[in-house]
């Protein structure tokens, strides 16, 4: 077996040290079982965000939501969101539609990606 890597870009691994101890155990216990299912399935049970030919998938974790994509070394995670900050920024965006499908049609989100992105360059 290849080894996996969980890569928390400087945003994301900002968004952890945040947390509190307790649930930055639980969510990074929570990926024990993502090296199979990243490496074997079409990542069926996790939410599905695409645009422009990027997929970003979605892991709910209660209140907070793990926005991630596959990578040849294993998955690079992009944000941790609580739940309450994506329900503010849905409701600022006025968008009556399902949380994926808000997300994966507003700009802002993705440029909120972007960010992250920006921040390792």
């Amino acid at each position: 077996m290849r080894p996996f890597q969980i890569i928390f870009n400087p945003m994301s691994a900002a968004e952890l040290g945040k947390l509190p101890k307790e649930l930055q155990l639980y969510i990074l216990g929570e990926f024990r079982g993502l090296p199979q299912e990243v490496l074997n399935t079409d990542l069926e049970r996790f939410g599905k965000l695409e645009r422009d030919g990027k997929i970003l998938h979605r892991l709910r974790l209660g209140d907070y939501r793990v926005y991630f994509e596959r990578h040849e070394l294993g998955v690079v995670v992009h944000r941790i969101l609580s739940r309450n900050s994506l329900r503010d920024f849905l409701f600022r965006s006025s968008l009556p539609i399902g949380e994926d499908a808000a997300l994966q049609e507003n700009p802002r989100f993705w440029e909120l990606i972007e960010a992250a992105k920006a921040s390792t360059k």
